[in-house]
């Protein structure tokens, strides 16, 4: 069972940049999906990005495209969202989630992942 560990939150001003990265103690990390999910106060929990277990396949929501990249090393089983041109509304809990996907389309909704990191709090200021 794998246990995804958020790291990489902070205050950042507007305009400012991020990285955040998801790292799990499992060998088979590689043969999971990696997906990044915020929740804002007050708002329900929303998709970001998500990554396939190779790596090839990407998919992010619209608000981030252009601003966001996910990666990941499966030799360091730790995938990463790098946030630049972050904006005040980028401001959330952001959480990694993982699930158990070599083949198949790339999960893209909370329903789709069992395994869940504790968050990390990005905070951009005007």
């Amino acid at each position: 069972q794998v246990q995804p560990v958020e790291s990489g939150g902070g205050l950042v001003q507007a305009g400012g940049s991020l990285r955040l990265s998801c790292a799990a103690s499992v060998r088979t990390f590689s043969n999971y999906a990696v997906g990044w999910f915020r929740q804002a106060p007050g708002k329900e929990r929303e998709f970001v990005a998500a990554i396939s277990w190779s790596g090839g396949s990407t998919f992010y929501t619209d608000s981030v495209k252009g601003r966001f990249t996910i990666s990941r090393d499966n030799t360091k089983n730790t995938v990463y969202l790098q946030m630049n041109s972050l904006k005040p509304e980028d401001t959330a809990v952001y959480y990694c989630a993982a699930e158990i996907r070599s083949i198949g389309p790339l999960p893209l909704t909370s329903y789709e992942y069992n395994y869940w990191g504790q968050g990390t709090q990005v905070t951009v200021s005007s």
